[in-house]
């Protein structure tokens, strides 16, 4: 006959795998993260909650980040989440524009891609990323409405939103030497980035590449999406949702 364990410790027996699990599963497989900003707009909205696929671009060691496990390359169009490279403590989420040795030229809030091309064979020719006719959009920025695109990259099709005055400084922008002022070559094993709310986004056009080892995942459903609007004399705090906007649920483009 054995004694009873102590409460602590069969308790500590019984939730040990569900830790483990959660913890290999959060480690390797998937991760959900919190939509904080409109840069991703109207893709992705402030309150949405994704789940991003860890092992789609190679499974890393959770601490080093080492990659000991290749499986792909981020894909034209892919939405990401990355390590911001001036602040790899904080997480990003962008689109994937531009791939290792891609020229991007961001010229009247439209992108042109160069591919890349090794020279054994014939290149794919350069073209302006296309977008169907404006129209106005749900959404606004100082009250002002935006303009909304459906933009093509890859095969990956996907709205976009763009001020309709407002726009960035090409003074502004990170400059790589050897490149024009609104122009990029994207070096081997990085990446060039936008988000799809392009007048109100911070990314490659302002602080350069994104690594293969800074990035985290790809981003591939909204698992769940609350409200936060509220009158301004609401007596609740801003931080308790609203709503559920179940229409939100599903996968991402």
């Amino acid at each position: 006959f054995e004694p009873p364990l102590p409460y602590i410790v069969d308790t500590a027996k019984q939730i040990f795998p569900v830790i483990a699990f959660i913890m290999v599963l959060r480690s390797f497989l998937y991760e959900p993260f919190q939509i904080p900003s409109g840069s991703m707009m109207p893709t992705l909205l402030v309150g949405d909650f994704i789940l991003v696929e860890k092992y789609t671009y190679g499974l890393r060691d959770p601490i080093t980040r080492t990659k000991f496990w290749d499986v792909g390359e981020p894909n034209r169009g892919d939405i990401v989440v990355f390590k911001y490279p001036p602040q790899p403590e904080l997480d990003y989420i962008k689109r994937v524009v531009g791939l290792p040795g891609d020229r991007i030229f961001y010229r009247a809030k439209q992108i042109t891609v160069v591919p890349a091309c090794d020279k054994s064979g014939d290149c794919a020719k350069p073209y302006l990323v296309p977008l169907t006719e404006k129209q106005t959009s749900e959404f606004a920025q100082n009250m002002v409405p935006l303009n909304q695109y459906t933009e093509v990259l890859g095969e990956a099709q996907h709205e976009i939103l763009q001020h309709p005055v407002l726009s960035a400084s090409p003074s502004q922008f990170y400059r790589q030497p050897g490149t024009a002022i609104d122009e990029w070559q994207v070096p081997e094993g990085q990446y060039f980035v936008l988000g799809d709310n392009r007048d109100n986004s911070r990314d490659s056009r302002f602080w350069g590449f994104v690594s293969n080892e800074h990035l985290v995942g790809k981003a591939v459903a909204i698992w769940i999406s609350f409200e936060f609007e509220r009158p301004a004399d609401s007596f609740l705090p801003q931080w308790i949702p609203s709503g559920v906007r179940f229409n939100r649920v599903g996968g991402l483009q």
